[in-house]
């Protein structure tokens, strides 16, 4: 769990880095994440179609490409600290909407922890600071909210998780590239000027995070009850915070301090509380 923390925190720095210091476009570099992933998982694609591909490439796409296309957009404004936080907001959103679409059953203290998460969140978003560009900022959340809304529905996929990476890869390839294409610019130049730069995150991303934390946790998920694994996630979010002050320099003001605490309070309470219609992963769900 120390590993897939780690692994999801420094996704964020290094993504960064990849948007903002390298330059990458950031639709091209979810073409070239995806890419990555498709080529390493391609043999799962070749053991059949699941049932209802159509509905699997399109929640993929949504928890993969499409939230990951808009986190990108933000992160080239926005600090990895702050994008941290906004990503607290998939649990108290996941648990909205299983209550409108799997009626999901909230009691008082589950309320008091989405109130906590979601408020903590729009304080980091609101306020203004060199680390929280409310743009950027809102793109993010944008992409939490998209990723949230298509999570809730993975429980009706008969996919296995590492499976479904491999399709949401296929779908957000066939959508991202012509995106970026049509609407980007400067591809070539920004791999050509630091091409082993690119490269290593790239690797990073496509390798050790999809792959190798997503896969560990699962197998992790496996073998443990989710009520000791789902509260292990919550360092992600310290994590993220830590390493974008040492390796990005990100400036760490009051209200974002007080808004992260908020939210992780709220989410710590959502995690920990019991859920009959959403599988524990899915509350803190890491990006795949």
């Amino acid at each position: 769990m120390l590993f897939c923390n780690v692994a999801w925190a420094m996704n964020v720095v290094v993504s960064k880095i990849a948007v903002s210091s390298l330059g990458l476009p950031p639709l091209f570099y979810t073409v070239l994440r995806s890419g990555v992933v498709l080529a390493v998982l391609f043999p799962l694609l070749m053991r059949g179609r699941p049932a209802r591909l159509g509905l699997v490439l399109l929640i993929g796409f949504a928890i993969t490409g499409g939230s990951f296309g808009l986190q990108f957009i933000g992160l080239q404004t926005a600090s990895p600290s702050a994008v941290g936080i906004v990503n607290l907001s998939g649990a108290p959103l996941t648990v909205l909407f299983a209550i409108f679409f799997l009626g999901e059953e909230v009691r008082w203290r589950r309320g008091l922890g989405m109130a906590l998460a979601l408020g903590g969140v729009g304080l980091a978003i609101g306020a203004p600071s060199e680390a929280g560009d409310p743009v950027g900022l809102g793109f993010a959340f944008a992409g939490v909210f998209i990723g949230a809304f298509a999570s809730v529905f993975v429980k009706r996929l008969e996919v296995g998780a590492v499976s479904l990476q491999a399709w949401a890869a296929l779908a957000s390839l066939g959508v991202m590239l012509p995106g970026s294409l049509v609407l980007e610019s400067g591809q070539i130049e920004a791999v050509t000027a630091a091409p082993l730069a690119v490269a290593g995150c790239v690797l990073f991303a496509g390798v050790v995070v999809s792959v190798g934390a997503h896969s560990a946790y699962f197998r992790l998920f496996q073998a443990h009850d989710a009520n000791l694994i789902v509260p292990l996630t919550l360092l992600t979010p310290l994590l993220t915070i830590a390493f974008g002050t040492w390796l990005t320099g990100d400036t760490i003001h009051w209200p974002l301090i007080v808004g992260g605490t908020m939210a992780l309070i709220g989410v710590a309470i959502i995690v920990i509380r019991p859920s009959r219609t959403i599988f524990k992963w899915q509350l803190m769900r890491p990006k795949l």
